[in-house]
C-alpha cells in the first residue's frame, strides 16, 4: 500500500464487554470553526484501483475515500487509544463467539435512507459470497457459515478449472433481529473480532447497492459518513462534499474536499510549498535531505510515527521464485541500515520483524531473514541453484519509491551477482491491477499499512492461503493451521502466542522482504488553521478548520 500509518492501541476484552464511545479525540466543535463552514480544501490523492465498494478495496487510494465516506460500527481514535463505538450503540458477548450488536437509530445513508441492521448483514453476505469476487472476502472468514458461501478456485485464476458453486448465498452466522439489532455467531471464539469491525470491509451498504451492479455503484458510491460523493474524473480528481444530515460525533467543519489525483509527488510538493494544495500525506524523498521539508514548510510540517512497513513481495506463482532459499538469499543480501540512512536520511528504521512493532501483539526482532548476511546469502543462492536471467524489481513511479527500489536492486546485483535492476510502473492504479492479475514478472513493492490494531492484521491478509492481500500466492498449510488456532484462541495473549509460532514458519519461507519501518512526514497549507491525522496517518477531514 502507498500511504503511511500511525500507532494504534489494543483493546482488552473480558468475558463480557460492551464497547462504549468515549470522549472525542478530534477538535471540539467550538472556536472559530464557523468561519470556515463553507470552505474547501484540495488534497493529494491517487487513482483508486477499483470502483469504490468497501469489500472490494484493498489499496489506500480508494481506501482513504471509503474511510471518509463511510462510518462503521467501531472507530479507531486519532490518539491511538482503544477502539470505541461509532455507529454501534453496543457490542456485547459472553463467550467471544456470539456477538449481539445494536446500532444507533436515525442515522442515514447519503441517499436519505435509514441505516438499519440488515444493511450490515446484507453487505457482509455480499462481501463473503465468492462469486461476487470481493477482494476482502477473507475478512469474513471468522463468521459461521463462511465456508458455505465462499469456495476457492482449485487451480488458480489462470487454470481451466472453476471454483465450485457455493452451498449457500448467506452465512448462517448472521441474523437480523430487528431494524436496529443483529447477531453474529462466529465459527469459534475470536477475541479480536470487535477490534476488526472498524475496518472498511465491514461497512454497511444501502439498499440501492443491491438493486444494480456493484461496479456501477462504486463509480457513484453512496456511503453513510460525514462526506458524500460528488464526482470522479478518472486520473484527474474526485470531489466530495459535506453530508449535512450526518448525525454522529465527527461532523465536518468545512464543506468540500477535492482530491487531486497526481502522478508526480515532487510536483505535488512544489504545490504544497506554494500553498496551491492543502495537504500532502508524505513529502517526497528528495525533500527529506538535510530536513529541507522542515525548512520549506516551517510550522506547516507534520511529523508522525506510523505502523506501516515498506515491503517487497515475490510473485511465488512464477516458478523462478518458488524456492524459499532463493527468496531468503535475496532478503539477506540487502543492507537495510544503509538504505534507511542514505536514501531516507534516517527518517525510516530498518525492518527487523514481520509485523510492525507498533502493532499490538507484534514481537520485535523476529525476522531473521531481515539480517544483512552476504556470505549466508551467497550460500543459500548456490543451494537454490542460482538465478538465471534478469531480476527486475517493480514499483509504482507516481510516488517516491525509485530511489530505494534502485538501491535494493543494486545491492542484490553487487552482493549476489544477479543481473538485477528496478523498473517503475507509471501509476499506482495500473501497478495494483497488474499485481491482482498475478502478472508481475519479478519482485515488487508491496508495503503494508495496518487496517486494524492487532498482529493478526499482519499475518492473515498477507500470508494465509487466500488472504485478501496475499498477492504473491504464498501458501503454507502449517501457517494456515496456526493462524486458525490463533483466531480461535480464548484470549488475545493466547492468540498472539500462536501467531508468533506462525511467524517463525513465515520467516523460514521468506515470502516477502520487509525493508523498513516508516515514519511519516506530512505538510499542509497556510489555509489550514487546525487539523489532525487519523490513527493511521491520513488527514482527518472532520477536524480541519481554515
Amino acid at each position: 500500500m502507498r500511504v503511511s500509518k500511525r500507532a494504534s492501541g489494543a483493546i482488552a476484552l473480558g468475558a463480557a464487554f460492551a464497547l462504549v464511545a468515549s470522549g472525542c479525540s478530534s477538535s471540539d466543535d467550538g472556536g472559530d470553526a464557523g468561519n470556515s463552514a463553507d470552505g474547501a480544501i484540495t488534497v493529494d490523492g491517487t487513482e483508486p484501483e477499483n470502483p469504490l465498494v468497501p469489500a472490494n478495496t484493498t489499496e489506500t487510494g480508494g481506501g482513504k475515500i471509503i474511510d471518509w465516506m463511510w462510518t462503521g460500527l467501531v472507530e479507531y481514535p486519532n490518539d491511538g487509544g482503544a477502539p470505541r463505538n461509532a455507529l454501534a450503540e453496543s457490542i456485547e458477548t459472553t463467550d467471544s463467539k456470539v456477538y449481539k450488536i445494536k446500532i444507533k437509530q436515525d442515522t442515514k445513508f447519503h441517499d436519505g435512507t435509514a441505516v438499519k441492521a440488515k444493511n450490515f448483514v446484507d453487505a457482509w453476505n455480499w462481501g463473503a459470497y465468492s462469486p461476487n469476487g470481493a477482494q476482502n472476502s477473507s475478512f469474513f472468514a471468522d463468521i459461521q457459515g463462511f465456508e458455505d458461501v465462499n469456495t476457492a478456485d482449485p487451480d488458480g485464476a489462470e487454470g481451466p478449472q472453476k471454483a465450485p458453486e457455493p452451498k449457500a448465498k448467506e452465512m448462517s452466522g448472521l441474523k437480523v433481529v430487528d431494524d436496529w439489532n443483529f447477531e453474529v455467531t462466529l465459527a469459534a471464539p475470536t477475541a479480536v473480532f470487535p477490534t476488526k469491525l472498524g475496518y472498511s470491509t465491514f461497512m454497511p451498504l444501502p439498499d440501492a447497492f443491491f438493486a444494480g451492479k456493484a461496479e456501477d455503484f462504486g463509480k457513484k458510491p453512496i456511503g453513510n459518513g460525514p462526506v458524500k460523493f460528488v464526482s470522479w474524473e478518472n486520473n484527474v480528481s474526485i470531489k466530495l462534499t459535506r453530508f449535512d444530515d450526518y448525525q454522529l460525533r465527527d461532523k465536518m467543519k468545512i464543506k468540500d474536499v477535492n482530491l487531486k489525483i497526481s502522478q508526480d509527488d515532487n510536483a505535488v510538493y512544489s504545490d504544497l510549498v506554494s500553498n496551491n494544495i492543502d495537504f500532502q500525506q508524505q513529502v517526497p524523498v528528495a525533500a527529506l535531505a538535510g530536513d529541507k521539508w522542515k525548512q520549506d514548510l516551517a510550522d506547516r510540517a507534520v511529523s508522525s510515527v506510523t505502523p506501516v512497513t515498506g515491503i517487497i513481495a515475490f510473485p511465488i506463482y512464477d516458478k523462478r521464485f518458488t524456492n524459499p532459499k532463493l527468496r531468503r538469499a535475496v532478503s539477506l543480501s540487502i543492507n537495510r541500515q544503509e538504505i534507511t540512512d542514505k536514501i531516507f536520511f534516517g527518517n525510516r528504521k530498518p525492518a527487523d520483524s514481520w509485523a510492525n512493532p507498533l502493532a499490538p501483539g507484534a514481537a520485535p526482532g523476529n525476522c531473521t531473514a531481515c539480517q544483512f548476511q552476504v556470505d549466508e546469502a551467497k550460500k543459500l543462492l548456490a543451494e537454490a541453484g542460482g538465478f538465471s536471467g534478469e531480476m527486475v524489481f517493480y514499483y509504482n513511479a507516481d510516488a517516491s519509491h525509485k530511489e530505494w527500489m534502485e538501491a535494493v536492486a543494486q545491492q542484490v546485483k553487487t552482493n549476489l551477482g544477479i543481473n538485477a535492476r528496478a523498473e517503475g510502473v507509471p501509476t499506482f492504479a495500473v501497478f495494483r491491477q497488474n499485481i491482482n492479475a498475478h502478472k508481475m514478472k519479478g519482485p515488487y513493492r508491496a508495503g503494508w499499512q495496518q487496517d486494524y490494531p492487532d498482529v493478526e492484521n499482519w499475518v492473515n491478509p498477507l500470508y494465509v492461503t487466500g488472504g485478501s492481500s496475499n498477492d504473491g500466492l504464498y501458501s503454507n498449510k502449517q501457517v494456515d493451521a496456526l493462524a486458525k488456532e490463533a483466531g480461535a484462541a480464548p484470549s488475545l495473549d493466547a492468540s498472539h502466542a500462536k501467531f508468533a509460532e506462525a511467524v517463525k514458519l513465515i520467516d523460514a519461507d521468506a515470502p516477502t522482504i520487509p525493508v523498513y519501518f516508516a515514519g511519516q512526514q506530512s505538510g499542509h497549507s497556510e489555509k489550514i488553521k487546525k487539523m489532525e491525522l487519523t490513527n493511521v496517518g491520513e488527514l482527518d477531514i472532520t477536524t480541519v478548520e481554515l
